[in-house]
């Protein structure tokens, strides 16, 4: 695995077309983009108003959802939920309130490990959109978990440890 470019989160024309699938959200159209993607309700670390981000689930379990700030920490989402841990998830057609709890790297790096053999195309992409050059393996999709934040959405007003 290597660092290429970490790319600051997208600004501008990039950004509306990146929170295109809010729109479908508002309409009632989520659950056409299935179980893998969902809108997180979360509130604005300093205007305190609702903000929206359309966020793909990595992982789903007993636990809760998963989620990975492709971003980095600079993604606006990420740093208003660890602010504010207390969300709403929207997949499919289920809302719930959720509590966002961040992950450790060891576990992330796991995650990914899991994920990239599950979704091989969107591993790729995903990890090339986040500025890592992966040879495919197990291992290299491991490394890049270790630098990705992951941040589980447990359901409920509250989380316990």
């Amino acid at each position: 695995m290597e660092i290429v470019n970490r790319p600051d989160p997208p600004a501008g024309l990039r950004r509306r077309l990146w929170r295109l699938p809010i729109l479908l959200y508002r309409l009632g159209l989520g659950p056409l983009l299935g179980s893998r993607v969902m809108l997180l309700t979360h509130t604005g670390r300093v205007s305190g108003l609702p903000r929206r981000a359309v966020i793909e689930v990595v992982r789903h379990d007993g636990h809760g959802y998963v989620a990975a700030s492709g971003f980095g920490p600079k993604a606006d989402w990420y740093r208003n939920v660890m602010a504010t841990p207390r969300v709403t998830v929207q997949v499919g057609g289920r809302r719930f309130r959720a509590t966002a709890v961040p992950i450790e790297a060891a576990e992330g790096a796991e995650i990914m490990a899991r994920y990239a053999p599950r979704h091989p195309a969107a591993a790729r992409r995903l990890c090339r959109i986040m500025g890592f050059a992966v040879d495919g393996s197990v291992a290299d999709y491991r490394e890049v978990g270790r630098h990705i934040p992951f941040v589980r959405f447990i359901p409920g007003d509250a989380a316990s440890s």
